[in-house]
């Protein structure tokens, strides 16, 4: 089983957006037997808090549910669970990379690398926005998490 761990800075926009819609897509493919998926922040701002309102909105009107999904903050012992702990910026990224143990950098990567029609590599941060950031951030996970689940497939992780 390859585990993957979707990581923004506070995990309620990005990362349970990327956590529930990964989840749906592995779904899709027949695939979630073998895939275990988690998100996490990188701050401990809204640790135990649902996703903001407004991404989960956002992901039900395209049919994703985050509902059941808590905050939690990244520990450096993620990097010995999972297989691939993937940042949504740049910013999230070197904060990881200063917590990830010697050994494990290999598994950390930005989301958008996976992306097959964004040039971008940055999900942004929808928060301080309005509505339509979190439109943005759908369509750029559900991009990148296609991208992925096909890197999966050729790396036949899965």
């Amino acid at each position: 089983m390859v585990k993957i761990l979707f990581v923004c800075m506070g995990n309620i926009c990005r990362s349970p957006t990327a956590e529930g819609v990964f989840r749906h897509k592995i779904s899709e493919h027949g695939l979630e037997d073998k895939v275990h998926i988690d998100s996490a922040g990188t701050h401990a701002y809204h640790v135990g808090n649902p996703p903001d309102d407004r991404a989960q909105s956002a992901a039900l009107k395209r049919g994703f549910d985050l509902s059941t999904q808590r905050a939690r903050r990244v520990s450096s012992e993620d990097f010995e669970h999972f297989d691939y702990v993937i940042a949504m910026d740049v910013d999230n990224q070197y904060d990881l990379k200063a917590i990830c143990p010697a050994g494990h950098e290999e598994r950390l990567h930005l989301f958008l690398n996976f992306s097959e029609n964004y040039e971008q590599h940055e999900v942004p941060d929808p928060y301080y926005g309005g509505g339509k950031g979190f439109e943005i951030v759908l369509d750029l996970i559900e991009d990148a998490s296609e991208g992925l689940i096909e890197h999966l497939k050729v790396k036949r992780l899965v």
